[in-house]
């Protein structure tokens, strides 16, 4: 079985990835597993990469079969995102299963496996098991391009993806963790209070016609660093958990803020009130005023109405030996 880590010398700001080249050359050499190391050079880079190293073992098997192999990537959720990508836009893809080593700011989609190994380690890596994944289809005008697309944790469109936005300009400051930068960024999209108008259907039917405050679309439960969003998500059930949080107040969304990000919102009495939840196999958001922001696992595009579609285990994600 082929293996490569793939690494997003970015990632994380840079920090530590002489280390991690050599922590894995010592897990490599330690497990007898051999482990190629790829670092990218440019953004898309990774989705390059991953897609003609899945075409290249396509048939590189006996009689012509697929020939197994494990895609790491070391970086945060984008990074996995482009690897995810370029893994499902192949012919044939069922031999490829995905890893994640998260060195990025984010690295949410790791905490919807609080039950596996350490994700750090290398080693753990290369002795880990196979778990089936969903994930999100979504096609539309993107970057003014007609594209299709997967996502493996979760969309965010108005406050959420605004705030991910202002995130992403505060860390740029070397001083700023990301859990910090989240709610900063948290705290100024809160003052201008800027949200979305959007119509949104799930499964057919609108749910909202108008302004609101946030739409997330999700396939795991964390967005921002940790804030739990969508708790009863699941990365395995074959259905999008969305939440909307309506147009409501600064007060009644300061309110409920802390609950949400600890993923206890649903419990609250009054939660109705402020926003509506459901799951769904698909989804349709059209913006009602020219584009919309769509921060799909931390990357942000401009974009027209877009069509979203669970797809069931949609590829296999290594899980770290204990």
């Amino acid at each position: 079985m082929k293996t490569v880590f793939i690494i997003n010398p970015g990632a994380g700001k840079g920090k530590g990835i002489d280390a991690l080249k050599e922590r894995i050359r010592m897990a490599s050499e330690k497990t007898g597993c051999e482990a190629g190391i790829y670092v990218t050079k440019a953004p898309q880079d990774a989705e390059l990469f991953a897609r003609a190293f899945t075409e290249e073992l396509a048939g590189a098997g006996p009689d012509g079969m697929p020939e197994e192999g494990r895609l790491i990537a070391c970086g945060g959720d984008g990074t996995l995102n482009e690897v995810l990508n370029g893994v499902l836009s192949a012919a044939r893809h069922e031999h490829i299963s995905l890893g994640l080593i998260p060195i990025g700011t984010g690295n949410d989609f790791v905490r919807n496996f609080p039950e596996s190994g350490d994700f750090m380690d290398p080693e753990a890596q290369l002795l880990g098991t196979d778990t089936a994944c969903d994930a999100i289809r979504y096609s539309g005008v993107l970057n003014g391009k007609e594209q299709t697309r997967y996502c493996a944790n979760m969309f965010n469109i108005g406050f959420d993806c605004n705030v991910a936005d202002m995130t992403a300009t505060l860390k740029k400051h070397s001083f700023l963790a990301g859990s910090v930068a989240y709610l900063m960024g948290v705290a100024i999209t809160y003052i201008k209070k800027k949200g979305a108008k959007l119509k949104v259907e799930l499964d057919g039917k609108t749910i909202v016609d108008g302004s609101l405050l946030l739409t997330a679309i999700a396939n795991g439960g964390f967005c921002g660093g940790g804030v739990h969003s969508s708790p009863l998500a699941s990365t395995c059930d074959g259905r999008m958990d969305v939440n909307i949080i309506y147009n409501v107040g600064r007060i009644d969304f300061l309110k409920k803020f802390p609950h949400y990000a600890k993923g206890t919102h649903l419990d609250l009495p009054d939660i109705h009130e402020v926003l509506y939840w459901d799951t769904c196999t698909t989804a349709r958001i059209t913006p009602l005023e020219g584009t919309m922001r769509l921060c799909t696992d931390g990357e942000i595009a401009d974009a027209q109405a877009v069509e979203f579609e669970m797809v069931p285990g949609a590829f296999r994600m290594i899980l770290p030996k204990k």
